[in-house]
């Protein structure tokens, strides 16, 4: 059974940082592109940024381009989202998932979503 479990929201001044990490479980990880995306209230899931498994290659939505840095440990099954200098406009709630990254979408077969951590950011 796969799962996801995302962490490390919270809220936090325009300016501020965050460290969102996802773990996986049920899933091989290792072998799979990663991503985060994020859905605030009104407004569609849009991705965020995704890692190839073995982290040397990202893609970056333009609107966080700059401020936000993915990673992973493919050792703790778990993919982590660095977020700088965040504005009022990073408010969403934000999950993990598999990702195509020439499209910063999610895999047609995922169907796995987490709980999602919600980041809020005041102004």
């Amino acid at each position: 059974q796969v799962q996801m479990v995302e962490s490390g929201g919270g809220l936090v001044q325009a300016g501020g940082s965050l460290r969102l990490s996802c773990t996986a479980s049920g899933l091989t990880f290792n072998i799979y592109t990663m991503g985060w995306f994020r859905q605030a209230p009104g407004k569609e899931r849009e991705g965020v940024s995704c890692i190839n498994w073995s982290g040397d290659s990202t893609a970056y939505a333009d609107s966080v381009k700059g401020r936000f840095t993915i990673s992973r440990d493919n050792a703790k099954n778990t993919l982590y989202l660095q977020m700088n200098s965040l504005k009022p406009e990073d408010t969403a709630m934000y999950y993990c998932a598999t990702c195509m990254r020439a499209t910063l979408t999610v895999r047609a077969d995922f169907d796995y979503w987490g709980q999602g951590t919600q980041v809020t950011v005041s102004s």
